[in-house]
This record gives structure tokens, C-alpha cells and sequence, in this order.
């Protein structure tokens, strides 16, 4: 709900209306604001299983930062922000605060009354990737937006838009940082300025409104099943596993299993899968592993016992090499001790293959093709491919980004999750953070991203190794 001003007469109703774009309540009190930063702030410290990465310097003055800012907040938008800022601190994609639903609903992200546009991060640059039709020959598809409100647009993204944003891996920042660069409330004004696509420089105001036209330019990809299978040249099976979040995806393949054994290779395209249940992956990835043996990731849990990390706060880096005879310490049980008090210690879950029989096996090459997108369950997916000498990944690295978050309730009907698992390969490999690496890397190329029906440059590649390999 918009706030509404109660007019002491039809002149300041029009001030107000006029000065000031929609903005959620201040309804939490400060004590709220402050129990609610604080209580993000002590899960983090207790359940967060990175934590050891972060700098503890930088995470203590970031709180401190919050605590002063939180009390000059106008809106309880305002204040959600800025847990969303100490969160970012942490760089974690499964570690969020999200907005209570009544505030999430106001935003807006592409609609500017006459204008709806949609910027993307394209090689580095925000291009405008879409737009709507009877505006795109005012503004051409491909613009580059080069400033807003007057600032460089990497500057104001550094500045404005990432400070925001909690995610494991760089790429992952800068496409998210392109997708909400003009998020905002309904009112909100962003001056920006364009370099079209033959180099000229145009300058325009937008203004957040509701935009009525729905047709935009290049028409939108058409929305895609959960599963899909088609068929391409040379008897190659195309099959798109686009989530791993419904049970039904493993009954559609399993349906299409006769088919799926003519083919004399297979692409499985995880480009676009969010993740989801890493059960269901491991019923579909049982099909294209020799043998029975599944290997997933291996998982972690901070270890936290309060009488090891007491011992520990009296230790120091070196006694960690030296040990502390005194106390009848060796060096590895002050390593231990020490680890607790930093945080750095770990249980290790029990860690054994799954065995799953399958009724038949897929055992022709196969592509897995991978994006920035492929995240959570889809990465459980690739590591239980990993490894099989017929089964190549193609594409960019994914997110880098799984675990098990603790979901936490905050004042206003706001949540947080906090990861709370670690997750490697099962040699120890990480991919938190970095994500996981294409055997094949190949980039979508400008045109894949500005022309999507008609470019796959990254498809086009898998077909061809196939046929090389077959």
C-alpha cells in the first residue's frame, strides 16, 4: 500500500503529490530496527558458514555503520536497504534479506509510463536490450547507457547499485547490478544518457509510472516448459532441463527415455536452471554415469563449541605453529582451538556415494551447456557428472553458488536467510564463489544476448563437438 497524506486542503495535497515519489511507511519503530539488525548480525555470527572469509575488521565496522545509519532512516524501505547493505558484506548468493512483500511489490524495474526498457550487462557496457515498440526508433535497440544522473554508469552502479547486492561471484554481481539499475518506487526519476548503436549521444528522463504498451522490441523469448526435448541434425537430442524445483521434470524425462536412447548424442541445457531440489537432479543424472555410483559434493557445517572458542581467543597465529607447551598444547590441538575461535572450524558430514541403479544408461556424448545462471541444484547436477569421460560441460562458469540457508524472521513481515553449508567437490575443489568451470568455455557472443531467437552461438558449438567426437 502507498502511503496517502491526509490533505489539510487540496493545495498541500497537490504539493506533496507533486514533491514526492512513492515511498513505503515508516512504520517499525527504532527499537524494531535496531532488534532487527542486531539479530541479522548475531545468526550471521553464529550460523554463517563463510564467515571465516570475511574480513572481521570490515564486517564489525559495516554493523557499526548500520547501527548509525538505521537511526536516520525515513522509511522502513530505507531501512531494509541497509541490512541489504551489511548483508552484501558477505558475498553470498544463499545469503539475503528480502524485502517484506508489500514493499517488494511497489518496485519497479522497466516501466517508465511511455517508455518500458530493460538494460542488460553485455560484455561489460549496460545496453538496452529491449524496449518497447512505439518507442524503438526513438531509442534503438543496443543503446549503450553510458550515464545516470549525470554519473558514469559503472560509477553509479559501484556507487548506487551494488553496495546492495549479496552474491558468490563476480559475474553474477555485474549482471544482477545491470538487471536493478533502475529499480525504484513509482515517481522516481533517473536521468540518463545513451550512445546509440551509430555513436550518437542522446539524453532522456525517465520516470517510474505503470506502462500500459506490452509489445516490446525484439520480441521476448517465448516462455520455456520445465522440461523440454527437441530434435537436431544428425540425430542429436536437445534436452532442456530449465528447473531442478518440481518432481516433475524427473517424470517428463523418464517419458521421453525410449526416444532419448536413439540419439547418437545429447545436449542437456542447464543455461537458465535456478536450481531447486538436488534430489530430483540425482534421478536424472543417474542416466548418464557408468555404473551406480552417484559422487555428490561434499558437505560442511561450521563446528561451533563455545569452551573451544574461549580457549581459542587466548591463543595467537603462532601458537597455531609452535603450539603453547605451557598449557600441554601441541601445535595442532592450538590450531584446532584457535580455528573455533575464528570460526574455521568445520564438522564434515559423513561422505559416501549414493548408489541408484538405473534401467538404462545414456552413454552417448553428451554437452551440458552452462551459463552465469546455472545455479544451486544444476551445479549438484554437473558435480555428479563430473568426472565422466563422455559427458563435457560447454558454455561460461555458473553462479557459483549453493548451500542450506537458515531462514530468520525480521520486524515488518521481512525475512533473511544465512547459509549454513559449505559445499565442494568431492575431491575438495571449491566452486562457492568462483563457480564452476566449463571444460568448453565459450561466451555468448553480443548477438546471442541481443538476438536470442535467432543466435545461439553456444549450441551451435555443442553441435559441432558432437559431431566431431561421434
Amino acid at each position: 500500500m502507498r502511503t496517502s497524506l491526509k490533505p489539510i486542503c487540496t493545495f498541500f495535497l497537490f504539493l506533496f503529490s507533486f514533491c514526492f515519489h512513492a515511498q513505503p511507511t515508516n512504520a517499525l519503530s527504532l527499537s524494531d530496527k535496531i532488534y532487527g539488525l542486531s539479530k541479522f548480525w548475531s545468526e550471521v555470527n553464529y550460523n554463517f558458514v563463510y564467515l571465516y572469509k570475511v574480513d572481521k575488521q570490515q564486517w564489525e565496522a559495516a554493523y557499526k555503520r548500520a547501527i548509525e545509519n538505521i537511526q536516520h532512516t525515513t522509511s522502513d524501505y530505507q531501512y531494509y536497504r541497509e541490512l541489504q547493505r551489511l548483508c552484501a558484506v558477505l558475498k553470498d548468493g544463499h545469503t539475503q534479506v528480502y524485502l517484506p512483500e508489500n514493499i517488494e511489490k511497489q518496485l519497479m524495474l522497466y516501466s517508465f509510463g511511455e517508455y518500458r526498457i530493460v538494460p542488460m550487462n553485455v560484455a561489460g557496457k549496460v545496453l538496452i536490450t529491449q524496449i518497447n515498440k512505439s518507442k524503438s526508433k526513438e531509442i534503438p535497440f543496443g543503446s549503450e547507457i553510458v550515464k545516470v544522473n549525470g554519473i558514469p554508469t559503472q560509477a553509479y552502479i559501484n556507487e548506487s547499485v551494488k553496495p546492495y547486492i549479496s552474491v558468490s561471484t563476480l559475474h553474477e554481481l555485474n549482471n544482477k547490478a545491470a538487471a536493478f539499475l533502475f529499480r525504484g518506487f513509482e515517481g522516481e526519476r533517473f536521468n540518463i544518457e545513451i550512445r546509440t548503436p551509430n555513436g550518437k549521444i542522446r539524453s532522456l528522463t525517465l520516470t517510474h509510472a505503470p506502462t500500459e504498451e506490452k509489445d516490446v522490441f525484439p520480441d521476448s523469448m517465448p516462455s520455456k516448459p520445465n522440461f523440454e526435448l527437441k530434435w537436431l541434425q544428425n540425430k542429436i537430442a536437445y534436452i532442456g532441463i530449465h528447473t531442478f524445483n518440481d518432481a516433475e521434470v524427473v517424470k517428463s524425462f523418464e517419458e521421453k527415455l525410449p526416444e532419448i536412447q536413439a540419439a547418437k548424442g545429447i545436449i542437456i541445457d542447464l543455461r537458465n536452471n535456478g536450481g531447486g531440489s538436488a534430489k530430483n537432479a540425482k534421478n536424472i543424472a543417474k542416466y548418464f554415469i557408468e555404473g551406480n555410483l552417484l559422487y555428490g559434493e561434499r558437505t560442511y557445517s561450521r563446528e561451533i563449541i563455545p569452551t573451544d572458542r574461549g580457549i581459542g581467543s587466548f591463543l595467537t597465529a603462532e601458537d597455531t605453529l609452535k603450539g603453547k607447551p605451557e598449557w600441554g598444547l601441541s601445535a595442532e590441538d592450538s590450531k584446532a582451538y584457535f580455528k573455533a575461535y575464528l570460526g574455521s572450524k568445520f564438522y564434515e558430514y559423513p561422505y559416501a556415494p549414493d548408489t541408484l541403479a538405473a534401467t538404462v544408461k545414456l552413454l552417448m556424448p553428451t554437452i551440458v551447456l552452462t551459463g552465469n545462471y546455472t545455479n544451486s541444484a544444476a551445479e549438484d547436477f554437473l558435480i555428479f557428472l563430473d568426472g565422466q569421460k563422455r559427458v563435457k560441460r560447454l558454455g561460461e562458469y555458473t553462479s557459483g553458488s549453493t548451500g542450506q540457508p537458515l531462514q530468520i524472521d525480521l520486524p515488518g513481515n521481512a525475512t533473511a536467510w544465512i547459509c549454513t553449508k559449505r559445499a565442494t567437490f568431492p575431491d575438495g575443489r571449491e566452486f562457492v564463489g568462483v563457480g564452476i568451470e566449463p571444460d568448453i568455455l565459450v561466451e555468448r557472443t553480443t548477438n546471442d544476448i541481443l538476438y536470442p531467437l535467432k543466435y545461439d552461438s553456444q549450441l551451435e558449438k555443442a553441435e559441432k563437438y558432437i559431431m566431431k567426437i561421434k
